[in-house]
């Protein structure tokens, strides 16, 4: 699957997205998270704050974009790169699983960041829907689902089984210490291993990855 090289217009628009949220993880770090406004991050990035609302509905979104940043593309990306005799529900775990934790010292701060607050770790939760769109549209064309639903029932599953495993890291189960101070906007210490997480997640939705490629085959 090939992607098309953006025009002009959207080159602008990822430009001036890719400033917003450099200048809003720039300042959550000088500043803490706190003490950044909407109006201020705007300004760094040498745009209106009417132009910040086109792009991102809150400050924490803004600053959680920093780290989720194309992932969804990425993650799509690998899928669609796995070479066709490789099992599809391997592929997308693969795929998660690196994205996920392939992370670098940038990517570090910023998740170090993020779990420092209530409000941020709820934005890089609900950024896990943004998987579910590219994602589609790889699944509809590996098990020929173009126009279908079967394709975005299981992209949707993914993204919610990332959602679930990385609720699980940030938010351990049975842990009330841990609870009382995420509720309380205290600093977060993740549990267990990510990728351990993001796998057994994963597992339940293989049987239907499996069922749709047999389909395809004659």
């Amino acid at each position: 699957m090939t992607t098309p090289r953006p025009g002009l217009r959207e080159r602008k628009k990822q430009a001036t997205r890719e400033a917003l949220r450099e200048a809003a993880l720039r300042l959550a770090v000088e500043r803490g998270p706190d003490q950044v406004r909407v109006e201020e991050i705007a300004e760094a990035a040498g745009v209106s704050p009417r132009t910040y609302n086109n792009y991102f509905a809150s400050r924490e979104q803004a600053i959680v974009s920093a780290v989720t940043a194309d992932r969804d593309a990425r993650i799509a990306a690998a899928v669609a790169a796995r070479p066709a005799g490789v099992r599809l529900a391997d592929a997308v775990t693969q795929a998660v699983v690196e994205q996920y934790t392939n992370t670098g010292e940038r990517e570090q701060q910023a998740l170090l960041l993020i779990t420092s607050r209530t409000a941020l770790c709820d934005a890089f939760l609900d950024a896990t829907g943004d998987i579910e769109p590219p994602l589609t549209a790889v699944i509809a064309e590996r098990v020929g689902d173009t126009g279908g639903h079967t394709a975005r029932v299981l992209a949707a599953s993914v993204a919610a089984a990332v959602r679930i495993a990385l609720e699980g890291w940030l938010r351990p189960a049975g842990d009330e210490e841990a609870a009382e101070s995420f509720g309380a906007g205290g600093l977060v210490v993740p549990s267990g291993s990510l990728p351990d997480q993001l796998r057994a997640a994963l597992a339940p939705l293989a049987p239907a990855f499996d069922a749709a490629e047999r389909r395809t085959q004659p």
